[in-house]
């Protein structure tokens, strides 16, 4: 690292590049070929024009975005920082905006009344923040993670967010077994296996509180000397998939499943969990999967949930495979998709020789580009809800829920304020990341907006 200050000179540079042991290694490389200009995409993409429509389009759009944000503090410590992490639902009503476009100028305050807004915002210590008689940071950050999840909910008479996480938790427990536990969380008990439970209880090795939040490991992503902004992340992006099921689940307590057929759900990112809480990817598989096929008893078709990436090595492949060897864009056609698979991602994204199908304990939905009506490339994916779906070493436009609809969608809801963005992530977003909105925690405006569209 250098110092405050200081600049790099040019002369390390030119060493590296003139060292044998660099050339070596470079010489080694394996170098995936280009894909030629000439490439026929006709063969391989999937048109609009050739899939058929469902008859019931979504009349409402329910986006679902985080956002996340360190802070230092003034304790007496240093790197004493905090964490604010914010999670907002939006629901947009395609139906009011199909009115509003029809007049040559768009009232902008009729516009902002197409949307609700719900947000949820928590606070976590990070480094050297000590809650109340807790011994450490960390301590004090397993405290605040169950008491958020347990503080939060979308109804007031329906389950907490903490008893969405123990359900989800309690799959994990009877119908995936755990062959190596995790190790506790407690200090100078490192070497002791986790004590699984539910609520608070007490470690039977330490007598120490234990909290069944625990399982998803958060908290070892904590740097005890540095900041923290990878665990906030992975907090945030765990909260959006919870979130997703918690609504999903209060809506068959409500007895509100028949609602869901004017529904879209437009998550921010990939459908996937990553890093220590990934074990949480099937059992929201299993779950998606069972209330789909009690609300598909009511509706007749399967659940719209789809995820859009707005940046990464998906993102830069699509923009690479879209432009000409003379910089030119546009090459691949408008209102088509590429469905992805095992080998196409293996050969051509992320590059892995393994019989392990890509994003198998990560991923419950499966990835395509679109391009839109007019231009723009989206990196979508959709939940999957059976076996067929889930089987990426194939990639047929059966194993894509409702693709036609979603397509649909994509061409609907596109944004010119961003490149590749849609409407309503870009108002979830302004919601998450601005707290103009403190205090909405109840979703219950945005529930009495669907439930007066499902009349229609």
């Amino acid at each position: 690292m250098p110092f405050e200050g200081e600049f790099a000179s040019y002369e390390p540079l030119r060493r590296l590049r003139d060292s044998e042991k660099v050339q070596a290694l470079e010489k080694r490389f394996k170098v995936r070929q280009k894909v030629e200009e000439t490439q026929n995409f006709e063969k391989t993409i999937t048109k609009k024009s050739d899939l058929s429509e469902s008859t019931l389009q979504p009349d409402l759009v329910l986006a679902i975005d985080g956002s996340h944000l360190e802070a230092m503090v003034e304790n007496g410590f240093p790197c004493a920082e905090i964490g604010y992490v914010t999670v907002a639902s939006v629901l947009i009503d395609l139906n009011k905006i199909g009115e509003l476009e029809k007049a040559e100028f768009i009232d902008p305050k009729k516009f902002r009344e197409t949307e609700k807004a719900s947000t949820i915002e928590s606070v976590f210590p990070g480094c050297n923040v000590i809650l109340g008689n807790e011994k450490n940071a960390k301590t004090s950050f397993r405290r605040v993670l169950f008491e958020e999840l347990k503080s939060n909910t979308i109804f007031s008479e329906c389950e907490t967010l903490l008893d969405t996480y123990e359900y989800l938790f309690k799959i994990k427990r009877e119908h995936f077994n755990e062959r190596n536990l995790p190790k506790s969380p407690i200090d100078d008990y490192e070497d002791e296996d986790m004590t699984y439970g539910y609520g608070e209880y007490i470690c039977p090795h330490s007598s120490e509180a234990l909290f069944s939040t625990d399982a998803l490991r958060l908290h070892s992503l904590m740097n005890d000397g540095n900041s923290n902004g990878e665990m906030f992340g992975q907090i945030m992006s765990t909260f959006e998939k919870l979130w997703l099921v918690h609504i999903l689940r209060s809506f068959e307590q409500k007895n509100w499943l028949s609602t869901l057929r004017r529904v879209a759900f437009i998550m921010d990112g990939a459908l996937a969990v990553f890093s220590t809480s990934s074990w949480l990817t099937k059992v929201i598989s299993y779950e998606i999967k069972r209330i789909n096929e009690l609300q598909k008893q009511i509706n007749g078709q399967d659940l719209l949930i789809i995820g859009i990436e707005k940046t990464g090595t998906f993102v830069n492949h699509f923009e690479a495979i879209d432009t000409t060897k003379d910089g030119v864009f546009d090459k691949f056609p408008k209102q088509s998709a590429l469905l992805l698979d095992d080998s196409y991602i293996k050969k051509n994204i992320i590059f892995r020789e393994s019989d392990k199908p890509y994003g198998q304990d990560t991923y419950f939905g499966r990835k395509f580009f679109y391009k839109t009506e007019l231009g723009q490339r989206i990196v979508a994916s959709v939940a999957t809800y059976n076996d067929n779906q889930s089987n990426i070493r194939t990639a047929n436009p059966n194993q894509f829920s409702r693709l036609a609809d979603v397509m649909n969608l994509l061409d609907k809801l596109f944004s010119s304020r961003y490149p590749n963005a849609l409407s309503p992530l870009v108002s979830a977003h302004a919601e998450a990341a601005i707290p103009l909105n403190l205090g909405k925690r109840i979703f219950d405006e945005i529930a009495r907006e669907i439930r007066e569209n499902s009349k229609i």
